[in-house]
């Protein structure tokens, strides 16, 4: 089955994460999403790839919601063979000073236009490992530090030796964030200079060529989520012989920081907004960040209902989004409003046959799904539940939550049964909905069925966000705090609105999302002339969705990152 895709030198695309299908829980969120999109939009646009990833039997992790609030987590165990096929070739890493050997899944991507990539999964459950080595793979972000270390040895490391041992030949490696940066080392043992060129004291590294194969992605702004790794720790799991004083040379004298090996070995960098970009170039001096803001994948994300409207009125807008500059022009308002209402009757069923809650369709629905965590303020909208009841009274709504807490993180999961005891106390009011087990299959709904999409994290760290790009792709405005891509794609009633000002203080911010509910986005909302919604909803594709498409983002990709 490799044949058709060893003929060409391909794109090396390695991620933690990437979403492929609903039915394969090979992604956590955001980052997975956003993997998959890429990989589709090389597919579109016959950019030759391979994608490398883990195969993550156990996946992340399957949400249930008691009765409390609180979240439950479960195994959410696949079967690979159901939707990959296996590789013969095997290779080997070294782990706690054993061999641990790593295979293959080959899922092939097929694109709605005819194009196929293929995506290889990472595989250590064989019969020639441990049992401890073969659940390497199974936990999508699971376990501790030494398990984490584990998995981007074989991601990394094991991903580059195992496209060689398929016959790929890689033109360039892009890493999706720093948990494959491993593979920078991989390709530092492959590429030395002749020991007879190198003076006394000199490294055989040939860094410069390293550094001319790769690309980084860095997509956090949030310290945290920069992966290090004790040198005790990595001298007893990585042990390959490398020589640690140049390891620390390039990720740091103290622990081993992914992100600052990714820098080190990359020629070319980018943040995921131009907002950022900024960030990242403060963060990390020395370095030379560029901006490729995100993009989502235009055909998966569109509802049905808009892509038969968007086929009918500008043919070829999935292979050129830009086309949907003309929606605001060229698509009649009641076709616009008759697609709309389809989708939200599709989320309103959906949410009742999930909780019961059956939703009204004249009423104004706001949407927020994400990662449940802190920084992203889910909690914002219920600051003062008395001036949501006010609000409500003269102008009603409705909302739909969901989303997942990761499981190490409490206050997360706290933020989750807070939002459920605030939906109860508003329920006289307000009939508050929190959907469980977001998934991509949800995310569809959710994105193009409500009639507002709110997004309120605290500046700077939404390094782009990629949900509210999703809902511009079915006429859905954004009423979203100014950072991440909000801050390109804000136009102040035209796309949707501003929360506020970029400085994200809690207390001004919620008094802000409070007047422009009030003031602008509910009573334009329910206004008698219908066309001033409408004429925001196609702002939203025509200045939103036009441009904040993976399709344009990997047009930069490729004339920017790999053509070097």
């Amino acid at each position: 089955m490799l044949d058709e895709f060893i003929h060409e030198p391909r794109i090396a695309y390695f991620s933690m994460e990437i979403a492929l299908r609903n039915e394969m829980p090979t992604y956590a969120g955001g980052l997975g999403v956003l993997a998959g999109d890429t990989v589709r939009s090389a597919t579109d646009l016959e950019l030759p790839m391979v994608a490398v990833s883990l195969v993550s039997r156990a996946g992340y992790f399957r949400q249930e919601i008691d009765a409390q609030g609180r979240q439950l987590e479960h195994e959410e165990i696949w079967d690979p063979r159901s939707w990959a096929h296996p590789l013969d070739a095997k290779i080997a890493v070294r782990i706690d000073d054993r061999s641990v050997w790593i295979g293959a899944w080959l899922f092939v991507l097929e694109g709605h236009m005819g194009g196929r990539q293929p995506v290889l999964l990472l595989d250590t459950d064989l019969d020639e490992n441990s049992s401890d080595d073969r659940a390497i793979t199974h936990y999508l972000y699971g376990g501790d530090n030494t398990y984490r270390l584990k998995q981007e040895i074989v991601l990394g490391i094991g991903g580059v030796r195992l496209l060689q041992a398929l016959g790929f030949a890689i033109r360039h490696f892009h890493m999706n964030e720093g948990h494959s940066a491993l593979l920078g080392l991989e390709l530092m043992r492959r590429y030395t200079y002749p020991v007879e060129e190198l003076r006394p004291g000199e490294s055989p590294y040939d860094l410069p060529r390293v550094r001319d194969l790769c690309s980084f992605t860095t997509h956090t702004p949030v310290e945290a989520g920069h992966d290090r790794f004790s040198y005790e720790l990595v001298k007893r799991v990585l042990d390959n012989g490398f020589d640690m004083q140049v390891i620390k040379g390039l990720a740091g004298e103290d622990s081993l920081n992914m992100t600052r090996l990714a820098l080190n070995l990359s020629e070319y960098i980018n943040g995921v907004a131009k907002k950022h970009a900024e960030v990242s170039n403060a963060m990390f001096p020395g370095y030379k960040v560029h901006a490729i803001t995100n993009g989502v994948h235009p055909y998966l994300w569109t509802a049905e209902n808009f892509r038969q409207l968007y086929d009918h009125y500008l043919p070829g807008w999935c292979h050129e989004p830009q086309l949907l500059m003309r929606a605001d022009c060229c698509i009649p308002d009641a076709a616009i409003w008759e697609a709309h209402v389809q989708a939200k009757q599709h989320l309103i069923e959906k949410v009742q046959s999930l909780t019961g809650v059956v939703l009204r369709p004249d009423i104004a629905i706001f949407g927020f799904a994400r990662r449940m965590t802190a920084y992203k303020r889910p909690d914002l909208l219920f600051s003062n539940l008395e001036r949501l009841r006010a609000i409500a009274r003269k102008h009603p709504f409705q909302i739909v939550l969901a989303g997942k807490a990761h499981p190490r993180d409490e206050n997360g999961k706290q933020i989750i049964a807070q939002l459920h005891a605030q939906a109860s106390a508003l329920a006289d009011a307000i009939t508050v909905v929190y959907l469980p087990d977001y998934d991509m299959a949800l995310a569809q709904l959710m994105t193009a069925g409500v009639d507002v999409w709110l997004n309120t994290p605290l500046p700077p760290f939404e390094a782009s966000g990629t949900s509210g790009m999703k809902a511009a792709f079915n006429g859905v405005p954004n009423l979203s705090i100014l950072d991440g891509w909000w801050l390109e794609g804000c136009l102040e009633g035209i796309t949707g609105w501003a929360i506020g000002d970029a400085t994200g203080l809690p207390d001004d911010n919620a008094r802000a999302l409070y007047d422009k509910l009030e003031q602008v986005v509910l009573p334009l909302y329910y206004n008698s002339d219908r066309s001033a919604w409408i004429k925001v909803m196609k702002g939203a594709i025509s200045k939103n969705a036009s441009y904040f498409n993976s399709h344009r983002m990997m047009r930069r990709y490729a004339t920017e990152a790999y053509a070097r």
